[in-house]
């Protein structure tokens, strides 16, 4: 039977036959669902998908989705997902990891996978805290944070993770949160659709170790104040009135808060958003509240062909009519004999 002939699945049958054990309210329960109406809304099927994490709360995700999975060590899942495309670029993989391990022990994993530009969905939950091992500070926490590893506050300065991804060459970097469904399967769809590495940060509420992080602009009370949902071509207004905006500054070139229809400033001065300026992408995801909004949303997308896709047409050429011996001994080889 034709895929096309298949009945169309529900996002309950890219559910596993698996408790899912997280804390009650967390944050990863949303994400899971989105992800699973992602995949049945774009009827994705469930033997070429895989999903590959490392070790953290995030992590078991894996055992949550009714498709093929790996569950690998710490730090390494980019790693295992680049191999796995290689070995088989048909497959739909998908790499879930949290702030602690894709950004302290998997950075340097993580950071060559954007950077190669291969063809996975790296998926970033980020709640600014170890969860999994009892409310240690993890390299996006913000100073001052209070935990066992720093009780007298972190004094270091924090990770950005969509500021990070762009500074080594990512060609997809976006943003959601968890609790916005409909903003979060929006991204999630746009990330599958790109073809190479796309890089999608959620911001995660942790409620056992780190409630309410990101309150300042994810409270039902701030929210429409304090996000800014950017789209491709559209002007960079927020609030709940769409009656501010981002400006550049000439004199600092920096981006700066206006008000149309005030001091002279029309809505004609308000910058447009251009997701394919990486300028632009870097200069938004610095912002923070109180001062600017939360830019949420795709940041930057340039797409460029993709590591697996260009190191596949280099094997392919060398490798046509021959067999593997040809392949193992056909190169640069030495046959010894006698006795030395």
């Amino acid at each position: 039977m034709s895929h096309s002939m298949l009945p169309q699945l529900k996002p309950k049958d890219f559910a596993s036959d698996q408790e899912v054990r997280w804390c009650p309210g967390c944050g990863d329960y949303a994400i899971l669902k989105a992800i699973q109406k992602v995949l049945a809304d774009l009827e994705v099927p469930r033997e070429r998908s895989v999903f590959i994490s490392g070790i953290g709360c995030s992590s078991r995700f894996p055992y949550y989705m009714a498709t093929y999975g790996f569950h690998t060590i710490h730090g390494r899942a980019p790693a295992v997902a680049t191999g796995t495309k290689l070995a088989n670029p048909e497959l739909d993989v998908w790499v879930i990891t949290g702030d602690g391990d894709g950004l302290s022990i998997g950075g340097n994993h993580l950071v060559h996978a954007l950077r190669r530009n291969v063809d996975l969905n790296i998926i970033l939950f980020n709640n600014e805290i170890y969860g999994l091992t009892k409310g240690q500070v993890s390299p996006t926490s913000k100073r001052g944070t209070l935990s066992p590893t720093t009780p007298r506050g972190s004094v270091s300065n924090p990770i950005s993770p969509a500021t990070m991804a762009l500074g080594v060459g990512a060609r997809f970097v976006a943003r959601s949160v968890d609790i916005n469904q409909a903003h979060l399967v929006d991204v999630l769809k746009q990330a599958h659709a790109n073809a190479g590495t796309s890089f999608v940060e959620i911001f995660q509420n942790c409620i056992v170790f780190n409630d309410a992080t990101f309150a300042d602009f994810t409270d039902k009370a701030v929210a429409s104040e304090n996000q800014l949902l950017v789209e491709h071509g559209r002007p960079l207004l927020f609030g709940a009135e769409r009656d501010r905006g981002l400006r550049l500054d000439p004199s600092s070139w920096s981006l700066e808060v206006v008000r149309p229809g005030t001091n002279g400033i029309t809505e004609a001065d308000v910058l447009v958003h251009d997701e394919t300026n990486r300028t632009l992408a870097t200069m938004l995801a610095a912002l923070e509240p109180p001062d600017f909004p939360m830019a949420l949303g795709v940041l930057y997308r340039d797409p460029a062909p993709t590591f697996d896709r260009q190191v596949l047409a280099q094997v392919e050429p060398e490798s046509e009519g021959r067999g593997l011996a040809d392949l193992l001994y056909g190169g640069r080889t030495w046959k010894v004999s006698g006795q030395v």
